[in-house]
């Protein structure tokens, strides 16, 4: 029975996003405005380009539908511009090939596609300091600024660099990648489980000078977006790795982010958040739901039992099927104090369709 309702509701996905992805062929969408994806396309920069095709990557793998491919592979194309760019390159490579070529490759063999990742994964390791052993963060004007910024959301970019020691049988990139995990392990993840959104290194010593608040209510409050980013990155790095390390971590996490999940099931931006104003983000319901799926082989089936309970409660409240709108995830919020809140984000989409696609046996692995 619980293959076929995930089933059923894999199948409501598609069947929105192809005909949603007609009317958008040419888009690189992030949010919606009045309802309709806006295009990125002249941002082409930004850190969640990739997620729309690998949406579209994810339901050519389950259904086939060749236009969906055909889409994708556009965008892939059109996110070269980025390789010429040395501002628009961050730590965030892995969101934008892992869900493009990483999901052509794997997908259709294609030899270009390779290439875009291990383009990308050799920026991604360039960006590794070796003193405080992070990958930075954001670039900044030239200053120097935030050359010692790390972020917690890097623990979901290094499986680029796993997969590239993979093709190319070159231990340096999956050397980095565990370095950036441990050193993420002492600096970011708190006691009770809970971590920092951002932490701060003197980047010519390495040493760990202070955290900030980030995307999330204060400094030292738990942004729950970047709880599911730990607790899915460090999974992730475990099943790259087998290092029993990353697997505890992934647990503590995961443990402190079910426990805190409100009784109504709804994930707030940020555990900490005062009650009023209360505000949602499906987001990071959507990305622990994934976590949690893939921890479960791991660690128990209570997690993928609480993933279906985040997500039931997602695709019967907070989920759009009919054509009356572009997206399919409400209530997505990118950060606590942005004026824009509660809306739709392309990501909540995506993780939204890998985590019904993971439930139903149809997902195309891309991390």
């Amino acid at each position: 029975m619980k293959g076929n309702y995930w089933q059923g509701i894999a199948e409501k996905i598609y069947d929105k996003a192809a005909s949603v992805a007609k009317i958008c062929r040419d888009k690189i969408p992030y949010s919606t405005v009045d309802g309709r994806f806006d295009d990125q396309t002249d941002n082409i920069s930004w850190w969640t380009n990739g997620f729309w095709a690998g949406e579209l990557w994810q339901l050519y793998g389950a259904f086939g539908d060749e236009n969906l491919r055909e889409i994708a592979e556009k965008i892939e194309c059109k996110l070269d511009r980025v390789f010429l760019d040395s501002r628009g390159m961050d730590h965030d490579s892995g969101f934008r090939w892992l869900m493009s070529a990483g999901a052509d490759w794997r997908l259709t063999g294609s030899d270009a596609s390779k290439n875009r990742l291990i383009l990308a994964a050799n920026d991604l390791a360039g960006r590794f300091n070796l003193a405080g052993n992070f990958i930075r963060a954001w670039n900044d004007s030239g200053d120097g600024s935030k050359a010692g910024w790390a972020i917690i959301d890097c623990m979901m970019n290094l499986p680029l660099l796993y997969i590239a020691t993979e093709i190319l049988h070159d231990p340096r990139f999956s050397q980095i990648a565990a370095a950036h995990a441990d050193t993420a392990m002492r600096a970011f993840v708190r006691p009770d489980g809970s971590v920092c959104h951002i932490v701060e290194f003197d980047p010519t010593t390495g040493e760990r000078l202070r955290s900030h608040g980030g995307q999330g209510y204060a400094h030292g409050s738990s942004w729950t977006r970047g709880q599911a980013w730990g607790l899915y990155g460090f999974t992730l790095s475990h099943i790259h790795s087998k290092k029993r390390e990353y697997l505890d971590t992934a647990v503590k996490i995961a443990d402190r982010f079910v426990a805190r999940i409100p009784e109504s099931g709804f994930i707030p931006v940020d555990f900490d958040q005062p009650p009023e104003p209360w505000y949602e983000d499906s987001t990071a319901a959507a990305i622990a739901a994934c976590g949690l799926i893939e921890l479960s082989k791991f660690a128990g089936e209570k997690y993928r039992e609480t993933a279906e309970t985040l997500l039931r409660n997602l695709v019967e409240n907070r989920c759009r099927f009919d054509l009356g709108c572009d997206n399919i995830l409400e209530k997505c919020t990118a950060a606590y104090h942005d004026s824009w809140l509660e809306g739709a984000i392309i990501y909540g989409d995506y993780f939204l369709t890998e985590a019904v696609l993971k439930l139903c046996g149809r997902e195309t692995f891309l991390w």
